[in-house]
């Protein structure tokens, strides 16, 4: 019976044995290597022009092969062009190149009187209807009284009355009435003192800067040579919009810090353009309103500051035509204040009250010198009294 068991034993240790043998025999035999998966290429997506191409490999550059710019290399930045200089139209006829602006006030003056005068029989209620059409045109109660007297008489005298004789007849009235005589001239020729100093003053709101603009075009077309002072402090665009205007035909602007004193930005502006001898110094002043006497004061103190350096040879008040007999209470209280040498009239192309030419005349004793009868740059002219009263009667 051992031996029996230990048969088993032995039986048992070498298949073990043998079993062991096998496992580690199949470890060292190597797999065989697995098959490597094909790349696929997605197919390319139709193309157009230069992209239909075939894609190229472009050589790259490392960092030290690439130039980089240096200062001297950068392309210089553009200049800021000047602006161009005008050369305005002469001034020489200019009114009667603008005489159609006027026709608003030829309806009622000019072809109004003349339609009444025409009328078969003058009876005093056509005198009555001539008396109130000139007074419409704000012409004033007594140059429209002086008016009608003279033509009365004249009418009366002449006996027919053709269309023709009539034109003529109003034509010689109204330029009597408005003073062929008088010097309209504005002094802007430099003398022995230094440049000719003008004064632009008026109200809020009458156009005094683009008035004082459109005036340095009339006296840089009659030859003048200008300077621009902004003594407008109190609008921040006021300095601004004139040295536009400065710029448009070469003339130089003096302004000062927004807010500061008038009177030393019109001195400055004296000072700057007996410097560059120029002939005139156009000075703009703030719009005030002629019931602050404080403003009004402070007027004048632009003046007597101005006038260290010199006379100031022109005043030229600023009045808008569509404010009729109001404009004519703001230019006493402004006569007043620093002396007028003339009046500008603005707007007088938009209204049918041309007559203001007339009466603001009478009521100060001074010339109208200008007149506005547009929004071109152009569009102010020297005012001729017969260019005017050709064009309120028309042809």
């Amino acid at each position: 019976m051992e031996y029996v068991i230990l048969a088993v034993v032995i039986a048992v240790v070498a298949i073990g044995a043998i079993a062991g043998l096998v496992v580690n025999g199949r470890r060292r035999t190597p797999l065989p290597p697995k098959p490597e998966a094909p790349v696929i290429t997605p197919p390319r997506e139709p193309q157009v022009g230069e992209e239909s191409a075939p894609p190229s490999e472009a050589p790259v550059q490392t960092i030290e092969e690439v130039q980089l710019p240096t200062v001297e290399e950068e392309a210089p930045a553009e200049a800021e062009l000047a602006p161009a200089v005008e050369v305005p139209e002469p001034t020489a006829g200019r009114l009667v190149r603008l005489r159609s602006r006027l026709s608003r006030s030829q309806n009622s003056i000019g072809k109004g009187l003349l339609t009444l005068l025409s009328r078969d029989r003058l009876d005093e209620d056509t005198w009555e209807e001539i008396e109130e059409t000139l007074l419409t045109a704000d012409v004033g109660v007594a140059p429209t009284q002086e008016l009608v007297e003279r033509l009365r008489t004249r009418v009366k005298v002449l006996g027919t009355r053709s269309p023709e004789e009539l034109r003529t007849l109003l034509h010689e009235e109204l330029v009597t009435l408005i003073g062929p005589e008088s010097d309209r001239t504005v002094r802007s020729t430099k003398h022995e003192e230094g440049p000719a100093v003008v004064l632009v003053v008026g109200v809020n709101g009458v156009g005094k800067t683009t008035t004082t603009g459109k005036l340095a075009r009339v006296l840089v077309a009659d030859g003048r040579r200008v300077v621009l002072g902004a003594a407008d402090t109190f609008r921040a665009a006021a300095a601004d919009q004139l040295q536009t205007w400065g710029e448009r035909v070469g003339a130089h602007t003096v302004r000062g810090p927004e807010g500061g004193d008038p009177a030393s930005v019109a001195f400055d502006a004296v000072k700057e353009g007996i410097a560059e001898g120029v002939d005139t110094v156009l000075i703009d002043t703030a719009g005030r309103l002629h019931t602050k006497t404080g403003l009004m004061d402070e007027l004048g103190k632009v003046k007597r500051v101005v006038e260290k350096h010199g006379p100031v040879d022109e005043v030229l008040l600023v009045l808008d035509a569509t404010t009729g007999q109001n404009g004519l209470v703001q230019a006493r209280v402004f006569a007043e204040v620093v002396d007028i040498t003339g009046i500008v009239l603005t707007k007088l192309d938009g209204t049918a009250k041309g007559g203001i030419v007339i009466a603001v005349q009478r009521e100060l004793g001074v010339p109208v010198k200008l007149v506005g009868l547009g929004e071109g740059a152009d569009d102010l002219a020297p005012f001729e009294p017969a260019a005017f009263v050709d064009a309120l009667i028309g042809d």
